[in-house]
């Protein structure tokens, strides 16, 4: 060695994911989920250990391999991972991440407040450990809201999808200790308009609810392939329904789903997604013929939360590692962290990532308590809004993040670089920016009930706080100019996220954190980087926040 090496950052690890952010267990506190704190406390030690991050790096250089045939020749079908893959899996699931937010569901009482909060905190550390896996974990447990409108289907896998355990073997569900379920929707010709898909289901015998159809077709993207069954969407004699097709027939042969390839996808890597052929599979009916996607949707709606909290957790790791380099690392005689400029950003970062995180988590609680009015409201018209701009905000978050390193964050050791390739695809999957708009303006003209009780909580919310109160006036007039609504719909739904952040930060975060989010997002000037538009904060105590040295 020629000289000794000083002035690098230690490694990111050994970090409690829990304990170590500030505005993620105030959010879980705030939402419903306190009880559960010693348990997530458990599991951000988990998730931040250096064998987890190690896990995640081997489970995305090792990519998933399609074994498509045996050495006879015969199909097969099968993906074949990693361990570090199965054992990011197994952490998971033995958390419950892919079902405990649907425990009532097996003894008939209500279900737990604060059940949907605490599985979105153990969520959003997952996918920092590593954010492939969570893919099945997610479709898992946004399969059961569709299979409980099928009593019939729902005894047969539901006590397989709610154990905690995980069975990677690949045979029927009957001989297995644990299911996973996956989603394919989207075809060549239609994408997200699923009302152009071409795969046909003929009934057998009579059809019907939960009766036995035959799908032929194809789909262009399936979701998590190596799963033990599939929701899909197919043309029925009375048009698009819903089917639960599974990888094994109840004879124990093997359905007749023919994986054609594996998608070289950008980032996400770690996780199966294929290109699949159905050639006379064996699916059974969820719902009514001509009612696929009003029953799918729920399924999409879970999904869609997951989205968001995923992009916040993945921000989180961003910020928090270029705050721990920025205080290890000097430059020009100081540590880059008490510069100006570079405190100015960093607190800029952390203010988009606790509004995210607030976001996420107030969306979350929507979801335990959906017999209340505003809660229901606040799911419908708020789970779009906020997939759309946690999702739209991420990848140019950790963009800059990964500047904070320079050279040490472009690079494949940099956990930076993986998290910067994985965050695209929460804003394309389960629906892009374009349709979360159309989405938000559908449920605010077609239900307006839904709309006056969320306007009344911002109503409520904004009182104390005038910079609030003119962004609602600004969101109530948009929607008095119907003739150009649509086109301007990201700016509208924008404006809708950015209101409900402010709203959340200014009762449930320090007035430092909560004047700065409001004064620089809402005070009128445009930005395009971060950095640039924080004027008289304290910069050193939002950094402190968000990392505590």
């Amino acid at each position: 060695m020629t000289h000794d090496v000083t002035n690098q950052s230690p490694p990111f690890e050994n970090v409690n994911l829990f304990t170590s952010d500030l505005a993620l267990m105030e959010a879980v506190e705030r939402e419903g989920g306190a009880a559960e704190r010693e348990r997530l406390t458990r599991f951000g030690a988990l998730t931040g250990s250096p064998a987890a991050f190690e896990r995640g790096r081997l489970a995305n250089e090792n990519a998933p391999k399609l074994r498509a045939f045996d050495a006879k020749g015969y199909r097969r079908d099968f993906v074949e991972f990693t361990p570090a893959y199965h054992e990011c899996m197994a952490l998971s699931m033995a958390e419950g991440l892919h079902c405990n937010s649907w425990n009532h569901i097996a003894s008939g009482a209500p279900i737990a407040k604060g059940s949907n909060v605490v599985r979105a905190a153990g969520s959003y550390m997952a996918t920092q450990m590593e954010s492939g896996h969570c893919c099945p974990i997610t479709m898992t447990n946004a399969s059961i809201a569709t299979l409980i409108q099928e009593p019939a289907l729902a005894q047969v896998w539901l006590p397989k999808v709610l154990s905690r355990n995980y069975d990677k073997t690949f045979r029927p569900v009957a001989q297995k200790s644990a299911a996973t379920i996956g989603m394919g929707m989207t075809e060549k010709q239609g994408g997200t308009d699923v009302r152009a898909n071409t795969t046909r289901a003929e009934p057998v015998g009579g059809g019907g609810r939960a009766g036995e159809y035959l799908i032929t077709g194809h789909k262009w993207f399936m979701s998590a392939p190596m799963c033990d069954a599939f929701l899909i969407l197919a043309q029925a004699p009375s048009g698009l329904s819903c089917f639960l097709l599974p990888r094994f027939l109840p004879d124990g042969s093997v359905n007749a789903m023919r994986l054609q390839r594996l998608k070289d996808k950008l980032g996400n890597r770690s996780n199966a997604s294929a290109e699949v052929e159905f050639v006379g599979a064996h699916a059974w009916l969820i719902g009514e013929e001509g009612r696929g996607v009003p029953t799918i949707i729920e399924m999409v709606t879970y999904t869609r939360l997951d989205c968001a909290v995923a992009s916040a957790g993945l921000m989180r790791l961003c910020l928090a590692n270029a705050i721990h380099h920025c205080r290890h690392r000097a430059v020009f005689g100081t540590q880059l962290a008490d510069q100006p400029l570079m405190r100015h950003l960093l607190a800029d970062l952390a203010l988009d990532v606790e509004a995210a995180t607030a976001l996420a988590f107030r969306l979350a609680r929507a979801f335990d308590f959906p017999d209340d009015p505003l809660e229901t409201a606040w799911r419908r018209i708020m789970t779009p809004v906020t997939k759309y701009w946690n999702c739209k905000i991420a990848p140019a978050l950790a963009y800059e993040a990964m500047e904070c390193l320079g050279g040490n964050g472009y690079v494949e050791e940099s956990l930076l670089a993986r998290a910067y390739r994985e965050l695209p695809v929460n804003a394309i999957w389960e629906g892009s920016g374009n349709v979360m708009c159309l989405d938000v303006l559908r449920v605010l003209l077609r239900e307006p009930d839904a709309a006056e009780a969320v306007f009344n909580y911002f109503e409520d919310a904004v009182s104390s706080e005038p910079r609030l109160a003119a962004q609602l006036d600004w969101v109530r007039q948009f929607l008095h100019r119907p003739r150009d609504i649509e086109a301007n719909a990201r700016s509208f739904v924008e404006g809708l996220a950015l209101l409900a952040a402010g709203c959340i930060l200014n009762t449930g975060a320090p007035p430092y954190v909560a004047d700065a989010f409001i004064g620089s997002r809402l005070g009128g000037r445009w930005r395009n980087t971060y950095g640039a538009c924080l004027e008289k904060v304290d910069s050193k105590a939002i950094i402190d926040r968000a990392w505590p040295p």
